[in-house]
């Protein structure tokens, strides 16, 4: 019975809703621009708050349109961001990184490799 009442529907293929009567939440449109000039543009709610930075279809960081690259640095001017090589300079010296280096390569030489349990 219930092979004959599915007969003729594709199940999951289409809606049996329709749009009358729906009221869409009020919108606006928020732009950003990546370094490499490309645009992407994304519809948000009206009272929602826009990220200020955007993952970009490249990779690249896309910032607001029309927002100042000057005012954007000046927020994080306070503190320089720190690098996995200046973390490493702030725990070995540079003599010390060449001793080690110097061990495990010759370890990579010599086939020794430890046991990693």
């Amino acid at each position: 019975m219930a092979e004959r009442s599915l007969r003729g529907m594709s199940i999951g293929a289409k809606s049996l809703e329709s749009d009358d009567n729906v009221d869409f939440a009020p919108r606006r449109e928020v732009a950003y621009v990546c370094p490499n000039g490309h645009r992407t543009i994304l519809p948000l709610a009206e009272g929602a708050e826009a990220p200020d930075e955007w993952e970009c279809r490249c990779g690249q960081i896309a910032h607001l349109e029309g927002e100042e690259e000057d005012s954007e640095d000046s927020k994080h001017s306070g503190k320089p961001t720190r690098t996995h090589w200046d973390m490493l300079m702030e725990r070995r010296s540079e003599d010390e990184l060449k001793v080690l280096l110097d061990k495990r390569l010759k370890m990579h030489r010599e086939g020794w490799f430890p046991d990693y349990e």
